[in-house]
């Protein structure tokens, strides 16, 4: 009867559990927030999954590894904030070049692998007139979704072509510790070009 009672009680205990975490909210995200520390020993180049670039050639992410990255997630028949958003980021590489800083590399990483085949995502960067500094990647599905997890950010498909998506540019260092973020269209670049070019010095 005391062990009866006793597994009672924890199953309980874990109802309890479930309950409340199906009750808390999602933390609002800020405009410009820092993930983690270089200290924290996390970087993205751990991950040992596959990509496919622009070219159809096949890579790892650590073969960026060496210089600073910007990145984005985005798809290139999106017609509402990714055009905004690859905007931005062409704003933050004039910025760096006008300060004579061009030792950073650029990436786009599709939300959308299965339509961003490599013939797409080079004429996306031909038509953007993106330099040999831009790199466009797409992997699986499942990979696609673990590098969205750790980049913090969401997407989901609405239709065939068309997916809701978070608006964020992220700034990784030489190691692939991603060092600052900034959420939004538009944004002033100022704080994510200082943090680059504190990588660059």
């Amino acid at each position: 009867m005391k062990n009866v009672s006793l597994i009672l009680l924890f199953a309980l205990s874990l109802l309890a559990c479930e309950s409340s975490s199906e009750k808390a909210e999602p933390q609002e995200s800020t405009e410009h927030a820092e993930v983690f520390s270089e200290e924290d020993g996390l970087s993205v180049y751990q991950l040992t999954s596959s990509w496919e670039n622009q070219f159809g050639e096949q890579v790892q992410l650590n073969s960026l590894q060496g210089k600073p990255v910007v990145l984005a997630m985005i798809y290139s028949t999106c017609k509402a904030a990714c055009p905004r958003l690859v905007a931005d980021m062409k704003g933050i590489e004039a910025d760096l070049d006008e300060h004579g800083m061009s030792d950073v590399h650029f990436v786009l990483v599709s939300i959308d692998p299965e339509n961003d085949t490599p013939a797409v995502m080079q004429k996306f960067i031909a038509d953007n007139r993106m330099d040999k500094r831009w790199t466009f990647l797409r992997s699986s599905e499942e990979n696609t979704r673990e590098f969205a997890n750790i980049m913090a950010v969401r997407y989901t498909e609405i239709s065939p072509i068309d997916y809701s998506h978070s608006n964020i540019i992220s700034l990784i260092d030489e190691n692939g510790v991603l060092r600052f973020q900034q959420e939004g269209l538009g944004v002033d670049n100022v704080e994510l070009v200082k943090n680059a070019t504190l990588l660059l010095h």
